[in-house]
């Protein structure tokens, strides 16, 4: 007879198999204009290689929508390759092979000096709970770590551990990484709000979430990338945020988000209901 204890093991063990990368995920968003954007700027943010970075993908399993359809830029070489010519020949090749697969981004060095986190993200607080602290783990040489979660920041809706909660980053998760001395970039997909609105309110949010001072944006025509960087990291990204502004004229927008210090604080102290935004 098998004791709880074994079942246990042996449950986890099988989790863990089922969780490898070869297992179909959400890799119906590769290659597509979005994916465009977000390697672009994760390159000209690492400063090709310069910031090691690590990518929490977050990946769940394939489902039936076509949000990943979106990749007839690729037939318009005159127009979208001038951004970033060897990430738009690599994401074609995945096209035109069929590799439609994060795994044959990773291998063909899309990122430099880059580790991923590839398991698949469960809704179950436990597992997900040993899946943040895994990642931590694999990632802890990194400067940066970019979260891609499916949807963005959490929301009320949506409890930690619902059902389809793994389409969200929580924000304990985001403090955890932050207070492990790490960069932070996120990824947001717009809702309906105002988009500047939206943008301000989430960069007020995470300024007071981690404490930090600024938020740089990087605002797109569908989703949204926040940055927070560590203090010894600002001046990198301040500098590659400008390179992204140049570089990807008409595709990013870039804006600073630094909270404004309210009268009568002392400096250490932050007004959490007010920001400058350039």
């Amino acid at each position: 007879m098998i004791s709880s204890r074994a079942r246990e093991v042996l449950k986890y063990e099988l989790d863990q198999i089922e969780k490898r990368p070869y297992r179909p995920m959400k890799n119906q968003y590769v290659a597509d204009i979005n994916d465009y954007r977000k390697y672009g700027l994760l390159r000209i943010l690492s400063g090709s290689g310069k910031i090691r970075t690590g990518v929490c993908w977050m990946l769940t399993p394939n489902d039936d929508r076509t949000d990943g359809q979106f990749t007839r830029y690729l037939d318009s070489p005159w127009k979208w390759k001038q951004y970033d010519s060897l990430l738009f020949e690599h994401l074609a090749d995945c096209i035109r092979d069929n590799e439609r697969h994060v795994n044959r981004l990773e291998s063909i060095g899309v990122l430099q000096n880059a580790i991923y986190h590839c398991d698949l993200l469960s809704d179950i607080p436990k597992e997900r709970g040993r899946y943040f602290e895994e990642m931590l783990e694999r990632l802890q040489g990194v400067d940066l770590i970019f979260f891609d979660p499916d949807n963005g920041l959490e929301i009320k809706s949506r409890p930690y551990g619902r059902k389809q909660s793994s389409k969200f980053l929580y924000w304990h998760e985001l403090t955890n990484a932050f207070s492990s001395g790490k960069s932070i970039l996120v990824y947001q997909h717009f809702i309906r709000e105002n988009r500047e609105q939206f943008i301000t309110r989430l960069s007020l949010e995470l300024c007071r979430q981690l404490n930090a001072p600024e938020v740089l944006s990087f605002r797109t025509p569908h989703v949204v990338f926040f940055l927070v960087s560590q203090p010894h990291h600002a001046q990198h990204f301040e500098e590659r945020a400008a390179v992204v502004a140049e570089q990807w004229r008409k595709q990013i927008h870039v804006s600073t988000h630094r909270v404004r210090p309210a009268k009568g604080l002392d400096h250490d102290r932050q007004n959490w209901s007010e920001m400058d935004q350039e």
